[in-house]
């Protein structure tokens, strides 16, 4: 799995270096890892991580510039205007004015680019995981069992964009709301943002939670006994220690039958 590649676009190489260096130093004093999370899985399981799209990261850009010029641009008259009061505070404000236009930009950019890269969604053939933050990190584990509704939210600019908000409500919890709006469960809900292919994310996960038969802590299929000391059904997600203690319970089963018959 790559590193942080600063979104959608190909930077200088300088920059590049320099955002690599910013993360090493995140990793080691923050421990904010910038791969994938972990997601267990049975043997022979798939597994897939996946991204906010490039589309997400336009719209998000597009109102950090609009903001941008907003804020700049009034902060730029208040400061030209001092010139008409008196030409020394004019130049006597110039470091300041500038330090307060140029450096919350600065961080509120490498603030997108963080927010990017530290987002992840991983898929199993049993749950999902959701992770993003850096300084505080949040991570959620649902469990496809647990999956009650899987719904795709969008307005006109983000469709423009190319990309949707899947929301993945579990069962319990109160009413909330999500981040366009919509009603979700509190507490009980994972949010995937910039989605590009929502819909087929979304069949994809309803598609596995109708195939899901357990909570995700072993095989979907469980192993049954059988008379010849087999075990039917067992998949490949079954360690010859499992196997061994699940024949064990067996042969101990039939022995107290026998006993008490």
């Amino acid at each position: 799995m790559s590193g942080p590649r600063l979104g959608p676009g190909e930077p200088p190489a300088w920059v590049k270096a320099l955002y690599g260096r910013m993360w090493e130093a995140i990793e080691r004093w923050l421990r904010a890892p910038k791969t994938p999370p972990h997601l267990p899985t049975f043997a022979g399981g798939h597994v897939r991580a996946l991204k906010p799209s490039d589309g997400w990261m336009r719209y998000v850009k597009m109102w950090f510039w609009i903001a941008l010029l907003i804020s700049d641009a009034v902060f730029a008259f208040l400061w030209l205007a001092t010139l008409f009061v008196s030409p020394l505070l004019f130049i006597a404000l110039a470091p300041i004015a500038l330090a307060v236009i140029v450096l919350p930009d600065v961080v509120a950019y490498v603030g997108i680019h963080l927010r990017y890269d530290s987002t992840w969604y991983v898929l199993s053939d049993r749950a999902m995981r959701i992770r993003r933050g850096v300084w505080v990190i949040r991570e959620t584990t649902i469990t496809y069992e647990n999956v009650q509704n899987v719904h795709v939210s969008s307005g006109p600019i983000q469709r423009l964009f190319g990309f949707s908000t899947l929301v993945v409500q579990t069962a319990g919890g109160g009413g909330a709301m999500g981040p366009h709006g919509q009603s979700v469960s509190a507490g009980h809900s994972g949010v995937l943002e910039g989605i590009g292919e929502a819909e087929a994310l979304r069949d994809e996960i309803l598609s596995r939670v109708r195939a899901s038969r357990s909570a995700g802590l072993g095989d979907e299929h469980h192993p049954v006994p059988q008379p010849g000391g087999g075990l039917a059904g067992a998949g490949p997600g079954w360690s010859p220690a499992v196997l061994g203690a699940l024949r064990g319970v067996r042969d101990e089963a039939a022995a107290l039958r026998a006993t008490m018959g």
